[in-house]
């Protein structure tokens, strides 16, 4: 009987890129079908704009790179799925394109496409739009609103208007915000979806709930206008940010010890931006400066080799 070497590893894990993408993929549709519930069409064309234009736009980078196509493994979808859960109903078509076409180029293929880019993508296309047009980025709608009609996001009434959201309509998402940010209920079902089929590690949003958590009872102590923990927990971007932005394996450390730091560190940005910022909302922000120290928390958390001091 002939004896076969290969080359290691000889314990092969089940998952690859594809199907990694299609869980996530899985564990975004109950914030996708909350928002075309909330927002109706406007949910539907900024969904389907993004997830079209961050296909096409990657398709055309690697026809000119001479890569082969990617389009099958998902990862695009994915990015074109995040940054429309991550913007307002209202906006327009050309700039959810922008946006779309800014994070393929810009926040993946830049750095060299998937597995290389330093920041999440869907978070540089928000921030480019957040630049480019302000205005249009914090202009919000009610839900079921077929007039359009403007308001404030909780956090906008906590920080600028001293009203505080009532807890239950922050869990079922009948509030203005993002097209996936309206619903903590969804999130968390997506999130624990992750969690269990172990696409998304537990140790960041663990950490990072907990720092919220823990400093917004602080301030809830001192005084109850600035919010309680479930507001905290459950208004804004955190619950998306928490589950399926910090936990991409690519932008994050890749240590154990190091992934506890990454969502302390979240934790205390965002809490940080919301209530010493000019900004009613940090999680973005938050998310992407811990993605530019990540290699310098991999570096210091490395775990020593067997046999050295």
């Amino acid at each position: 009987m002939p004896l076969i070497i290969n080359v290691s590893p000889h314990n092969k894990v089940p998952l690859n890129t594809s199907l990694i993408m299609r869980n996530v993929i899985y564990a975004l549709l109950p914030a996708a079908a909350a928002a075309l519930y909330f927002f109706r069409w406007d949910a539907f064309f900024v969904i389907a704009n993004c997830i079209v234009s961050s296909v096409i736009t990657e398709e055309i980078i690697l026809r000119i790179r001479a890569k082969p196509s990617a389009v099958r493994d998902g990862s695009s979808v994915v990015s074109g799925l995040l940054l429309a859960l991550i913007l307002p109903p209202g906006i327009k078509w050309y700039a959810a394109t922008l946006g779309a076409v800014f994070a393929i180029l810009v926040g993946k293929h830049l750095f060299g496409g998937l597995g290389y880019n330093i920041f999440n993508p869907a978070l540089i296309g928000r921030a480019f739009l957040m630049a480019a047009y302000p205005k249009m980025l914090t202009s919000w709608v009610n839900p079921f609103s077929i007039t359009a009609v403007t308001s404030a996001t909780p956090l906008a009434l906590r920080k600028f208007s001293q009203i505080i959201t009532p807890t239950a309509h922050l869990f079922w998402g009948n509030i203005s915000g993002s097209l996936g940010e309206t619903s903590a209920v969804v999130l968390i079902i997506g999130g624990l979806y992750l969690l269990i089929r172990r696409i998304a590690d537990w140790r960041i949003p663990l950490s990072l709930i907990a720092a919220v958590s823990g400093i917004a009872f602080i301030f809830y102590l001192i005084n109850p206008i600035n919010g309680s923990v479930f507001f905290h927990l459950f208004s804004g971007g955190l619950m998306l940010g928490a589950f399926f932005m910090a936990t991409d394996p690519v932008t994050t450390p890749i240590t154990k010890k190091g992934r506890f730091i990454f969502g302390i560190g979240c934790g205390i940005s965002i809490m940080t931006i919301r209530y010493f910022g000019g900004l009613s909302e940090g999680v973005m922000y938050s998310i992407l400066f811990m993605n530019s120290i990540t290699p310098l928390i991999n570096r210091y958390t490395r775990p020593k080799s067997f046999g050295i001091r």
